[in-house]
């Protein structure tokens, strides 16, 4: 346990070196987000524009706490409706960094949304994603007794790779549904040649849904779940429930199957600012060694509401 505290670097080494004798590392994951109630523009591109308003978002999550090259994902996004003709677009950023690897994602999101009932709203979207992938293979080179490895002496420099993604997406003032694939085409990130191996990404499949309770005139109930879904890996499923009393605090749990509890809080400071934090703590192996200390969230939405006065309450989705 020692070794693998001081020295988790040579643990990424070992899984690269294995997945270098092949001829493809496959199932390359999407980042994982404990509060993507939150950040649903970054997993599906019908989302954007509706919440009515131009609404901005961050989010930090640092995993695995303790470990050295732990993953970090960053997103910025924003999103709004643009005129009467139910149009929204948006833009968001992902960078994700776990060891020698760093990944950042630039995404387009369009939307158009139709009016199915006098409350219920289906709304159709379109992504359009650049990616840049950096590999330091040279950080894994370290050990010289035996002589610099061929294979871990060139570098990865901002290898771009376009691609596509779609999604639906339901609400009325209480329910949510959505399918979307952010991103479809499996893009090919660096050729033979430089390094004996070829990663490619997978299209990740997300189904998610939730549900509005009003349990009393101060008191609100959320359920929601979460479906990913990817060639290669085994199938997510995050549970989730939160409370928001008087609409201002929010308090909740979550179940990532066979993987990690989590806990949550939020506060609405006003209508137009929310900041949201989150724990995760791993229910394998990982989560039970003494370097791990779990891993957190932050996450912070403005809102830019424009009419104040018939405002009922802030949205819970």
């Amino acid at each position: 346990m020692i070794i693998l505290k001081k020295h988790f670097r040579l643990l990424v080494v070992s899984m690269l070196l294995f997945a270098f004798g092949t001829v493809s590392v496959w199932s390359q994951q999407d980042a994982q987000y404990t509060q993507y109630m939150y950040n649903t523009i970054s997993i599906n591109p019908a989302y954007a524009g509706s919440r009515g308003n131009l609404s901005v978002g961050l989010l930090h999550r640092s995993q695995w706490v303790g470990l050295d090259g732990a993953p970090k994902t960053q997103t910025f996004n924003f999103h709004t409706p643009v005129g009467y003709r139910g149009v929204g677009v948006g833009f968001s950023v992902v960078n994700d960094v776990i060891g020698p690897t760093s990944e950042t994602y630039f995404d387009a999101d369009f939307s158009y949304t139709i009016h199915t009932s006098l409350e219920g709203k289906l709304s159709f979207g379109l992504k359009a994603s650049v990616h840049l992938l950096d590999i330091r293979f040279s950080e894994l080179n370290q050990d010289t007794s035996g002589g610099l490895d061929p294979t871990l002496q060139t570098d990865v420099d901002n290898r771009f790779s376009p691609n596509i993604g779609a999604g639906v997406y339901y609400h009325t003032e209480k329910f949510y549904a959505g399918l979307s694939a952010p991103r479809i085409l499996e893009t090919k990130h660096f050729e033979e040649g430089a390094n004996p191996t070829v990663a490619n990404e997978q299209m990740h499949l997300y189904l998610m849904t939730g549900y509005v309770f009003d349990l009393n005139e101060s008191l609100k109930f959320k359920p929601t779940i979460l479906t990913k879904a990817v060639k290669g890996a085994p199938l997510q499923v995050d549970l989730s429930a939160n409370f928001m009393l008087n609409d201002k605090f929010i308090i909740g749990g979550a179940y990532r199957w066979s993987a990690a509890f989590s806990g949550m809080f939020g506060f609405q400071v006003s209508e137009d600012l929310l900041i949201g934090l989150a724990y995760d703590k791993e229910t394998t192996e990982l989560g039970n060694t003494s370097f791990n200390d779990g891993s957190f969230e932050v996450m912070l939405r403005y809102d830019f509401i424009k009419t104040k006065k018939n405002l009922k309450s802030p949205r819970f989705f």
